[in-house]
């Protein structure tokens, strides 16, 4: 067993000073509240006024915080835990923190997610999500958020090399057929690289708008297996979930042209090695080229592949460049603090997750329409719900009631409002943010 561990990074004495209550009430009315909902076994919902003035950020599955450090010292305590699962994490974690940053190396199903008992967001330093159970964590409460414009040139460079390097004994590469399965960004990417090669690029993707191969200059088909049957080399880039696991297994490569190559640089559980490991042993696929494998970190003396013939291998690095790295934890970082200093899920720029969260609201009692309930504690609140006084928002203890609702929404209509209220007949719902809506099949 790994001994956990949750180090805070450079922060001044004043800065690790614990926030004192404004009175004894008002911390026991805090812990009371806390207690119900815990005996209730429901997580607490926000609260009116502050619970964290300083709310704790963690990096679970890593010990590297200098680039997330300058961009969250201000409004958050950033720790790491160096975890590889729930049970190396600390408890101070587990209990106190409200957001986490994490990589692919940790996974976080439900029976992992409850163990948290005030995380309300997770950002994904990378673009897949696959090692996250976003339903449960939306039906928890907590907003899962992921990069998906992260390594799209690095993969797709990457993607090319594996092409080239299969096809470099002898073969002609001009108008040979490149199947894709899949064209989002990286997709894309790949296919117009291939293109310059010489490539006859054909896809294959039911999620994307009809007329995008127009533009492109690629072929559509419809079906997967017009797509095996006509490729003389298959490369993935789709997201892994419970409909396309082992999607090339033993029966999808008996559809392939006898002696094709297969290039994966998306998922691993995309492909049944096994059966990868038998076609490459009979020749019926000629060489593959992974990134990515079911069993991760990766190493030839142990599974199924360890005998295969024709197989180039590297360990889920397709993504990397040292820009690229700093590029995706630094927005990493950013998605973070949009959190703590706005709403929930209204301020993220890349939650994939909303529909569950909007789904199962966990503030009973108030209107999610209309309330908007933020990471650092505070309720914002529509015109004409809660009068303030002039000194600004209330008080904790006055927006508590026995219920854990807020008693503003009883409250009659006043006559001032929240500063940072909309105004009267101003849409509630935030346009998302973004340079456009993310690809299903946009993973890293």
């Amino acid at each position: 067993m790994r001994r956990k561990t949750a180090v805070k990074h450079d922060l001044t004495q004043e800065e690790l000073a614990p926030q004192q209550a404004d009175s004894c009430s008002e911390k026991q009315l805090f812990f009371l509240h806390a207690y119900c909902h815990c005996w209730h076994g429901i997580r607490p919902p926000i609260m009116n006024g502050p619970m964290h003035p300083r709310p704790l950020v963690a990096l679970l599955d890593g010990r590297d915080c200098t680039v997330e450090m300058p961009i969250l010292k201000d409004v958050a305590t950033v720790a790491f835990c160096d975890a590889q699962s729930t049970q190396e994490i600390h408890e101070k974690v587990l209990n106190e923190a409200v957001g986490a940053l994490m990589y692919h190396t940790i996974t976080l199903m439900r029976e992992d997610l409850e163990k948290f008992k005030a995380l309300r967001i997770i950002v994904r330093i990378g673009s897949g999500y696959d090692n996250i159970d976003i339903k449960s964590a939306g039906e928890l409460g907590i907003a899962v958020c992921n990069m998906p414009a992260a390594s799209v040139e690095e993969t797709a460079d990457s993607t090319l090399c594996h092409i080239l390097t299969l096809y470099r004994r002898t073969t002609w590469l001009h108008q040979v057929s490149t199947y894709f399965k899949c064209l989002g960004r990286v997709g894309q990417a790949v296919a117009l690289r291939a293109k310059a090669f010489g490539f006859s690029v054909i896809f294959y993707d039911p999620y994307l708008a009809d007329g995008v191969e127009r533009s492109l200059g690629l072929q559509r088909v419809t079906t997967l297996q017009d797509l095996l049957f006509h490729s003389d080399c298959v490369s993935l880039h789709c997201s892994l979930n419970e409909h396309n696991h082992h999607l090339i297994n033993d029966f999808t490569i008996k559809q392939m042209r006898q002696g094709a190559f297969l290039v994966n640089t998306a998922r691993g559980g995309l492909v049944d090695e096994k059966a990868l490991a038998q076609a490459l042993k009979e020749g019926r696929i000629r060489g593959a080229a992974l990134d990515v494998h079911e069993s991760e970190p990766f190493s030839f003396s142990q599974g199924p592949l360890k005998d295969a013939p024709n197989l180039i291998c590297t360990p889920h690095a397709a993504w990397y460049s040292e820009q690229a790295s700093l590029e995706m934890r630094e927005e990493a970082a950013r998605e973070i603090r949009r959190a703590v200093t706005g709403r929930i899920p209204d301020s993220l720029k890349n939650c994939v997750n909303k529909e569950f969260l909007t789904q199962n609201n966990h503030w009973a009692g108030v209107d999610p329409a209309t309330v908007h309930p933020e990471l650092n504690g505070a309720y914002r609140y529509p015109p004409g719900v809660v009068n303030l006084p002039s000194g600004g928002l209330p008080p904790p203890v006055e927006g508590i009631v026995q219920s854990a609702v807020p008693i503003a929404h009883t409250l009659p209509p006043a006559v001032t409002h929240p500063p940072h209220a909309p105004s009267p007949g101003q849409n509630t719902v935030k346009p998302p943010e973004g340079d456009r809506e993310q690809h299903p099949n946009d993973q890293l």
